[in-house]
């Protein structure tokens, strides 16, 4: 089986503890890639061949690994060139810095290291970088995260293993009604009842925000359209920043009394204009339509 006729792609996470394999973990999940942490070596394969099983439904599959598992070094290093053999030309990204910097790491958390035993934090961090030299050296990225943020870190993940639909910012359109109560899961609610309520013309009553007659009402309102364009405004400052602090999810609330007309008719509008931006991906959910 090779790569092209399993369609499924295959990253190994590595390096020396301290270095950033969470957040590279973490990273790679947002990214849309099935993360395992801390697999044993030799289940690796099996589980590659299991998400090239799936049908198209895994198609991404990451492994951080550490030196938690049992003669680490060369049951990796055996697995990733079985891979390679088998047409799943896994990429290895290995992680490191400088020693002072995972020292102060480690002092931070008040953690011991895992190689650290009975000796000192700096025993653990050579011993460990003794161990991995050799995984190391076959490594197709080597990041220093030394003098990186986070945020840094985040951005050449992404970089390396993201793809330009997976990096987007993933924003939800979320229409409600006061009356049912506020969405917990909202990022910033908005609320749009100073609008005229369409519910009080008799003709539009049992109509809803998704049809014609009742989004051009909603719309022709005073105050409808300034309120879109500067919302909008807002919404696209506030998106670049998301994407510079790596955050990949966005829920904005738009609240009316019943979720029915103006709240709908708006978050179908907002979302129009939100899909057109370059770096979002836009969905619509009408949380509260039909309950009436």
């Amino acid at each position: 089986m090779n790569a092209e006729k399993s369609g499924i792609e295959v990253a190994v996470v590595t390096g020396l503890s301290g270095a950033g394999r969470s957040t590279a973990a973490k990273c790679l999940e947002d990214l849309g890639w099935f993360v395992v942490d801390n697999l044993p070596p030799e289940l690796i394969a099996t589980m590659v061949e299991l998400g090239a099983q799936a049908r198209g439904a895994i198609t991404r599959v990451a492994v951080v690994m550490d030196v938690r598992s049992r003669a680490f070094t060369e049951d990796l290093a055996a697995i990733i060139k079985d891979l390679d053999a088998r047409g799943y030309k896994p990429r290895v990204l290995f992680l490191e810095a400088t020693d002072d910097v995972l020292i102060r790491r480690f002092e931070a958390v008040r953690r011991g290291h895992p190689m650290q035993g009975d000796g000192r934090l700096q025993d653990g961090i050579e011993a460990e970088r003794i161990l991995l030299t050799p995984l190391k050296q076959e490594a197709d990225l080597v990041l220093d995260t030394s003098a990186l943020s986070i945020h840094q870190l985040r951005a050449k993940i992404e970089d390396t293993f993201g793809t330009e639909a997976a990096s987007r910012t993933r924003v939800t359109v979320l229409s409600f009604g006061y009356k049912y109560g506020l969405p917990m899961d909202a990022d910033l609610v908005m609320d749009v009842r100073f609008l005229p309520n369409p519910f009080w013309i008799p003709e539009l009553r049992e109509q809803t925000g998704l049809d014609g007659e009742v989004r051009n009402y909603v719309l022709s309102q005073e105050g409808a359209d300034e309120f879109l364009d500067r919302y909008h405004e807002l919404l696209r400052l506030i998106g670049a920043g998301y994407r510079r602090e790596g955050k990949r999810y966005l829920t904005l609330a738009i609240g009316c009394t019943g979720g029915k007309h103006r709240s709908v008719a708006l978050s179908e509008e907002l979302a129009a204009r939100l899909a057109s931006e370059d770096g979002m991906a836009v969905k619509v959910v009408h949380r509260d339509l039909g309950r009436e």
